[in-house]
Order: structure tokens, then C-alpha cells, then sequence
């Protein structure tokens, strides 16, 4: 799993592109890359706090995205930060047409001495955002900050 962020795509945005050998894999590095764009140090977010997420999407674009939100939601809803992401994604059967995805969010509540803050992701915009199965699965992602 592997992600790196774009200079020089927005000024008051944050971009980054996430890979991985899987649909799985490729979705797990955006979310760490999410959380890596509040905090410092993942290892500084200790597992201790589950969330388990299920989503629907007719498209893995959308299915992404709505994925990345939660990050921002349980943020901004109970100040959770995630460091351990686990996904599980169904391709869509053709009577339904959906994608579906089952993950486990493990993190802990953000704590300002524990945690070094970087900066508050608002949400993830559709601005320049893809999905694309090149030798790797790879995203694009811009978040406003």
C-alpha cells in the first residue's frame, strides 16, 4: 500500500494519489492518506476505537468517495482519527449493478497533546477525483483543508 501527495494542484486544497495491487489495497492507502493529511503520525493513533462501515455505489468513483467522507464525518461527528483500515469490496452482481463494501476503521479520539495536527480536512471534493486500473489500482484525491 502506498500513497504521496501533489504539490502544485490547489493552493488551499491537499491532493494525493493512493495505489495499491487490489481495489482493497488502493482503498485502504487513500483512507491512511486521509488521516495522514490531519496527523503527523499515524503511529501516534493508536487502534484501540472499531468502527465497521458498509456502503453501496454503482461506480468504484463513488464508492470511494463516499468511503473517504467517513473519514471526515466520524472526524468531525466524534473526533475520531483511523490508523488501521481494512476493506473488503464485493464487485456488483448484474442484477443490482452495485459495488459493495464492508471495512473495519480502527483508531482512537484525537487528543491535542498526543497528536500533532497538521490540518482539518473539511471533505474530499470531486475536483480532479479518478479511479483507474493501470498496472496498480490508483486514485486521484483532492480534500479541502
Amino acid at each position: 500500500m502506498s500513497y504521496k501527495y501533489l504539490k502544485d494542484v490547489s493552493i488551499a486544497d491537499v491532493a494525493f494519489v493512493a495505489t495499491g495491487k487490489t481495489l482493497d489495497e488502493m482503498f485502504e492507502s487513500a483512507g491512511l492518506a486521509v488521516t495522514n493529511t490531519m496527523v503527523n503520525d499515524l503511529k501516534s493513533v493508536k487502534p484501540v476505537v472499531r468502527k465497521k462501515i458498509k456502503l453501496e455505489a454503482d461506480t468504484t468513483e463513488k464508492l470511494l468517495f463516499e468511503f473517504l467522507q467517513e473519514f471526515v464525518f466520524w472526524k468531525d461527528k466524534s473526533l475520531l482519527l483511523f490508523s488501521k483500515v481494512s476493506v473488503k469490496i464485493k464487485e456488483p452482481w448484474k442484477k443490482d449493478g452495485l459495488f459493495s463494501l464492508t471495512s473495519t476503521l480502527s483508531g482512537e479520539k484525537l487528543n491535542n497533546k498526543k497528536h500533532e495536527m497538521l490540518v482539518d480536512v473539511k471533505a474530499v471534493t470531486w475536483h480532479l477525483f479518478k479511479v483507474e486500473k493501470k498496472r496498480l489500482w490508483q486514485c486521484q484525491v483532492v480534500l479541502d483543508v
